[in-house]
């Protein structure tokens, strides 16, 4: 497809609204908003915000789960030239104190309330002292305004639309906050062009087309969503259809209503939809390609299992704008299991050896280092981090182990602290994953290491079972010994009825490795 000319997410959606202005450009709770009314939604926005004096190089915090006004919000503030920083909708006071501090936002844009959590309340009495955040000057509530000095979000849209684009393509599009490393989560500046041009790239790889509805349940203000999902696909004037948050069933009534033709997910959003009681391969059976994070054998059960038969196998992170390596969706699956595809237009990688730096050839694991589109830097508390997060020469240290191989296609191992060192071999904890995940007997699958004093590290299993299995540690052992050398096979396996996950649905391993440190072999 013909690549859109803008390069600022507030001109791409106007030259959308110019080549489709009757197609539907997003679909959120049971509405239907054309490209062309959410170009004059957001015009308005960023209207409003500049006649309230947020202008090029402000910064306007979001505090709203999946839908329209959260679109509407961002692509505002990219009309008034100023930086979108979206906030989880998780956040409790003191994280939302933190962000909003290190954020220095000027404008705050906010839902009254999400998912039970009072926000205006909440805000309330985070803005009870004077000048606990200097710069914050307008506050915009979606719902009941709290407090006098707030606004209406409605009253945001009362000016006419703005048709001046007041930010350029080396400007910043987002401020993302991420968990990390670090104690504090980190704020990850991201650029409109380097964000249009990547997400055009993913979406190419999709083969995303007007004709697509692209279903997101994860959240808009994680990566996977504002610099990921929303460019790939509005710059195939494409459809976004939102869901507010995950649930099961809720996402296969939105599948089968909407006629989805791709889905952002995860293995434990797969997971959770083959176990529900109305799933039925026949009511997704619109879903044709989308995005997946997992192992080889989860992204087989989304193509098989679930029918998305041309789904995309993934790497990146939010400093490389979501994802910076997509499998097109035309390959054989056993190649999308295989690897996670070649780096995207605009994007290279190398390996290189952990103790010396150097760049390793093909086929050698090493660690990973990104460059092309990429953050220009941290910002906030964690700009400190900048120094050792890029090398002398400016390519990006992810952290992870990978290789190349002589396609150029690269293939994940695993972050550098979660790989098993055992017996002086390493092991990669997807690999085994996969191999537990070829029993029918096995849901869901986690690995970690242990320590094991001489030996270094142990593996340990968790282990969810399929609804009426029965399983038990030699049957596990038994079946990956059939399918790969010994030193992969899971010393201790634990069985459990789910896996922990974050609220954004991504496995929190570390909880993982702490339940493994503390337990016994068997």
């Amino acid at each position: 497809m013909q690549p859109p000319s803008s390069r600022t997410l507030y001109a791409l959606v106007r030259e959308q609204a110019d080549r489709f202005p009757g197609r539907v450009a997003v679909i959120s709770g049971g509405r239907e908003t054309s490209y062309r009314a959410l170009a004059d939604a957001a015009g308005r926005v960023g209207a409003g915000l500049q006649a309230r004096g947020i202008a090029r190089g402000g910064r306007v915090g979001i505090l709203i789960d999946n839908r329209l006004e959260w679109l509407e919000a961002a692509i505002g503030a990219a009309a008034a030239g100023a930086v979108a920083v979206p906030f989880s909708t998780f956040s409790k006071a003191a994280e939302l104190a933190f962000l909003f501090a290190d954020a220095e936002i000027d404008a705050l844009i906010a839902a009254d309330r999400v998912a039970g959590q009072d926000f205006a309340s909440a805000l309330r009495n985070l803005l009870r002292e004077p000048g606990r955040f200097p710069r914050l000057r307008l506050l915009a509530i979606l719902g009941a305004v709290a407090e006098s000095g707030w606004i209406g979000y409605q009253e945001l849209l009362a000016q006419h639309p703005s048709l001046d684009d007041d930010a350029r393509a080396d400007d910043d599009c987002f401020t993302l906050y991420t968990s990390g490393s670090s104690a504090r989560p980190k704020a990850v500046r991201l650029r409109h062009g380097a964000a249009i041009e990547n997400g055009f790239a993913i979406g190419e790889r999709m083969r995303l087309s007007p004709d697509d509805r692209v279903l997101l349940a994860p959240p808009l203000f994680w990566s996977y969503g504002a610099v990921n999902a929303l460019p790939a696909t509005f710059t195939h004037g494409a459809a976004l259809v939102l869901q507010s948050r995950f649930e099961p069933g809720e996402w296969i009534g939105l599948v089968e209503r909407h006629r989805c033709t791709a889905a952002y997910t995860l293995p434990s959003m797969t997971g959770a939809v083959l176990r529900h009681p109305e799933f039925h391969q026949r009511r997704v059976a619109s879903l044709r390609t989308g995005l997946m994070i997992g192992s080889a054998e989860e992204v087989r059960i989304a193509a098989e299992a679930i029918g998305a038969a041309e789904i995309c196998n993934i790497y990146g992170a939010t400093e490389t704008y979501g994802n910076c390596c997509v499998t097109p969706c035309d390959w054989p699956l056993a190649r999308r299991m295989g690897s996670q595809g070649p780096p995207l237009p605009g994007n290279a990688l190398r390996i290189v050896d952990p103790e010396t730096g150097a760049a390793l050839p093909a086929g050698d694991i090493g660690l990973v280092e990104v460059t092309g589109h990429i953050t220009p830097g941290y910002a906030g508390a964690s700009a400190e981090h900048n120094s050792i997060a890029f090398t002398a020469d400016g390519w990006f240290r992810t952290g992870d182990l990978g290789f190349l191989d002589h396609s150029g296609d690269f293939h994940f191992v695993g972050r550098d602290a979660d790989v098993i060192k055992r017996a002086g071999i390493n092991v990669s904890p997807a690999e085994v994953e996969s191999l537990l995940l070829q029993h029918a007997g096995v849901a869901q699958a986690a690995v970690v290491g242990a320590p094991a004093g001489e030996r270094g590290e142990a593996i340990v299993a968790f282990v969810v079972p399929q609804p009426g299995a029965a399983l038990d540690a030699e049957a596990l052992r038994a079946h990956c010994r059939r399918l790969a050398s010994s030193y992969k096979v899971p010393d201790r396996f634990e069985f459990c009825t789910s896996l922990p996950v974050t609220e954004t649905g991504k496995l929190l391993r570390r909880a993982l490795k702490d339940r493994a440190a503390g337990g016994s072999s068997g």
